[in-house]
């Protein structure tokens, strides 16, 4: 008679790989706001890098709820992959350049749109859309991402980038003289991941040629550019767009970086990126590319 070792079967159940459940956010590069020469319109801000998160109890981007937790295995090796921001366009004939997608596993976030160039040029659709130029319109933000930018002014104002929660305002439509001012940014979202709750995906201010910039959205959008006031770049690590070109220095901004963050409850499980914790979590935080294993 046969005798099998249930002892030996019993322990290769219990070693077979585990999964368990974590939270994330996952924010994508902001968009480059577009281009200007010192003649022309002011451009428009760049769109926020887009926003997806599945945090108990707090939204994702575009107004959508929470997504569902991500379940991951033990030994398993998860690529991420955070989002450089897009460069600003060059001169009055170059759109704002989209940021880059940040990926987590299976999770990506969609880049964040160019503002529209000074030659009354759309902005650029992404994660939240990129503001238009003068008499160009506003670009799409992408559904559970992130918001739709705003137009230009009909005159010499750019519209601000869209952001997470809100879309970016419109130029203010004066046509002669230049001195109105540039869209505002739209707003991204608050997260508490962290432990500390922390505002990521403003959208960035359109630029106005002889009047005041937009204000980048809350979120690390930059402030487009004017009279006397410098456009400037999106936040690093918060997916912000980069602020409008305006002024007679035309110093279109870049946007910002993108981060990963996961979570979940109880001791440290996984390994990668930099390791805190809070309120009973270990937190994941990468602003970087790199490799979470669970």
């Amino acid at each position: 008679m046969r005798i099998v070792n249930t002892r030996i079967q019993n322990l290769r159940v219990v070693g077979k790989p585990q999964d368990y459940t974590i939270e994330y956010l996952v924010v994508a590069g902001g968009g480059g706001a577009g281009g200007r020469s010192s003649l022309n319109n002011g451009s428009g801000g760049g769109g926020a890098g887009g926003y997806r998160s599945s945090v108990f109890g707090e939204s994702s981007g575009g107004g959508s709820a929470a997504e569902a937790l991500l379940t991951v295995t033990i030994g398993t090796a998860y690529t991420v992959t955070i989002g450089g921001g897009g460069s600003a366009g060059a001169g009055e004939n170059q759109d704002g350049q989209g940021g880059s997608n940040s990926v987590f596993g299976s999770i990506t976030s969609t880049g964040g749109g160019g503002g529209g160039a000074a030659n009354n040029n759309a902005g650029g659709t992404g994660g939240s859309g990129g503001g238009g130029s003068g008499n160009g319109t506003w670009g799409l933000g992408t559904a559970n991402q992130g918001r739709d930018g705003g137009s230009g002014g009909g005159g010499w104002q750019g519209g601000g980038g869209g952001g997470a929660s809100a879309v970016g305002s419109n130029g203010n439509g004066v046509t002669s003289g230049g001195s109105g001012q540039g869209g505002n940014g739209g707003a991204g979202v608050a997260s508490s991941i962290t432990g500390t709750s922390i505002t990521r995906a403003g959208g960035g201010g359109g630029g106005s040629y002889q009047g005041t910039g937009g204000t980048g959205g809350s979120g690390g959008g930059g402030n487009g550019g004017g009279v006397p006031t410098a456009a400037t770049a999106g936040t690093a690590n918060t997916g912000g767009g980069g602020g409008g070109g305006g002024g007679p220095t035309a110093n279109m901004q870049a946007g910002g970086s993108g981060i990963v963050i996961v979570r979940y409850p109880g001791a440290q499980r996984g390994s990668g990126g930099t390791v805190t914790s809070s309120g009973g979590y270990t937190i994941h935080t990468f602003t970087t590319s790199g490799t979470y294993t669970a």
